[in-house]
């Protein structure tokens, strides 16, 4: 593919980041609309929730949350996995075993006549979508320019939520067929194409020009940063922000040589860091974000007592919305900046779970507080994608120290695999018994994203990772770092001051610095 610029970042986001995060979405939710049919019952009776009842049900309903659950355990091993390989292979290899992994656990699954198959297929398949969530987005980063890194990165939730809506609407239409094994083999047949496309696509788009840098492969990193950017290699902007990377992994290289330093503070910062990007990850999936989306058909059907066919249209119609919710942060995101979405996103969670905790703690007869209860549902998924369906994958690879970026990122990518685990094993058992206080523990722990976020998140908006790099080295203590981020950055950016300080040019002669690497 000869294409630079715009068009490349395109190429790159419809051809490889887009099936890597419908891959993510699709496979997360595309078993928690099958559990309630009865074929799928009959040839999983393990995990029959259909036609049992009383104490049995119970019980059946902790082995379907476990094997559900399954799949996170894998990608939480995927995701850590990426701290150890991740580095060494490089972005597009990591990608490409990722997706071989995904195809072997689809085709086992969707081929399964035995539970124990079925657990396998999902763990293999956990495993390799969470190598994408720990390094597709770092991958992403690290190849968009700073004026629409945040745009091209949020996009993952949008392409998460295009999962859901895929899944949802999938199910429907097989579940009106009625045809025994076709209701939810076929649905789990479909991400199968997914994965050969992406593993198909990743090698036409060049590899990450930081991590060329990183080893020692300086002219490869220019000429691909100069078809990422649509310059010439010898374009002076190339060469600066080449520049800036050499000179910030000379800077840090002493400081966070190895994976052990994550866990001091030193200099960079780096267990402050660290935290961020760990508490950032627990509190997406302790908001309650995944409680919608993969269970949603059972909320409905179960919690508000609608018809099988009705929950599962209104689970189509609820996903599709947070699917076009999602576009306001992709429109706002490098306009207002993380921080104030992460507020408004939280304070909005917190709001919707309060709203719908009251309203589920009626009885199931009262028609008008279930009405209630469904709209707070399409509330709560449309301030979800605000700021925790693909901001906070994107934060975390902006805070990370650049020789450290892949270890921390997957370690805190695993955190939310962790955590997602927690989220879907509770659930069936948790809605079935103490029902509406359920949503009382999201409600306060999203209602703590707002003094967290203000408090101790620094604003990252219009800065290189370079530049953010040197924003943590410089500064005094946290609350400084805090402050400072929230004034607009310095006009050239301080990787640009630096290599001018570095070269020992004047700052005033703009027309004539010449600036080596």
């Amino acid at each position: 593919m000869v294409l630079n610029g715009k068009k490349l970042q395109v190429a790159q986001l419809l051809l490889v980041v887009m099936p890597a995060f419908v891959l993510f979405g699709y496979n997360q939710s595309g078993v928690g609309g099958l559990l309630s049919l009865r074929n799928f019952a009959e040839t999983f009776p393990e995990m029959d929730t259909v036609t049992t009842e009383g104490a049995e049900k119970s019980h059946k309903k902790t082995i379907q949350g476990t094997v559900v659950a399954m799949f996170t355990i894998g990608a939480l091993l995927g995701a850590f996995s990426c701290s150890w390989f991740g580095d060494k292979l490089g972005r597009r290899k990591m990608i490409f075993l990722a997706g071989i992994l995904t195809l072997i656990g689809e085709i086992l699954q969707c081929s399964s006549f035995h539970i124990a198959q079925f657990i396998v297929g999902r763990f293999i398949l956990g495993w390799g979508v969470g190598q994408l969530s720990a390094t597709v987005p770092v991958w992403q980063s690290e190849c968009s320019g700073t004026k629409n890194r945040g745009a091209h990165t949020v996009l993952d939730g949008c392409f998460i939520s295009l999962g859901y809506l895929l899944e949802s609407w999938i199910n429907l239409g097989f579940f009106e067929i009625n045809f025994g094994p076709v209701q939810w083999r076929i649905p789990l047949v479909f991400p199968i194409f997914v994965s050969i496309m992406l593993m198909s696509c990743v090698f036409l788009i060049p590899e990450s020009p930081r991590w060329l840098c990183r080893k020692g492969r300086g002219e490869q990193a220019r000429a691909n940063l100069a078809r990422f950017r649509g310059l010439a290699q010898d374009d002076p902007l190339v060469a600066t922000e080449i520049g800036g990377i050499e000179l910030a992994l000379e800077e840090t290289g002493h400081s966070a040589a190895s994976m052990k330093d994550i866990f001091t503070m030193g200099k960079d910062k780096l267990f402050y860091r660290f935290m961020l990007c760990i508490l950032l990850q627990l509190l997406q999936q302790m908001c309650g974000s995944n409680l919608i989306s993969v269970y949603a058909t059972i909320l409905f059907q179960d919690s508000l007592g609608m018809s099988p066919e009705l929950s599962r249209v209104l689970t189509g119609a609820c996903l599709t919305w947070k699917f076009l919710s999602c576009f306001v942060a992709f429109f706002t995101i490098d306009r207002f900046g993380r921080r104030i979405l992460f507020i408004i996103s939280g304070f909005g969670m917190a709001s919707c779970m309060m709203s719908l905790a009251i309203c589920t703690s009626f009885p199931d007869t009262n028609t008008g507080a279930m009405g209630a209860a469904a709209f707070f549902i399409f509330a709560f998924n449309f301030f979800v994608p605000i700021g925790f369906l693909g901001c906070n994958f994107l934060y975390c690879t902006e805070v990370a120290p650049m020789r450290l970026r892949v270890p921390m990122a997957s370690i805190s990518t695993a955190n939310h695999w962790l955590w997602n685990f927690v989220v879907v094993m509770i659930t069936p058992v948790a809605v079935n018994t103490i029902g509406y206080r359920y949503f009382i523990v999201y409600a306060v722990i999203s209602a703590t994203i707002v003094p967290l976020v203000y408090f101790f998140y620094p604003e990252t908006m219009g800065r290189s990772l370079e530049e953010l790099e040197m924003l943590f080295a410089e500064s005094p203590s946290i609350m400084s770092i805090v402050r400072e981020s929230k004034r607009k950055p310095a006009e050239g950016g301080l990787v640009t001051q630096h290599l001018r300080e570095k070269i020992g040019k004047d700052d005033d002669d703009d027309d004539e610095v010449e600036y080596k690497v």
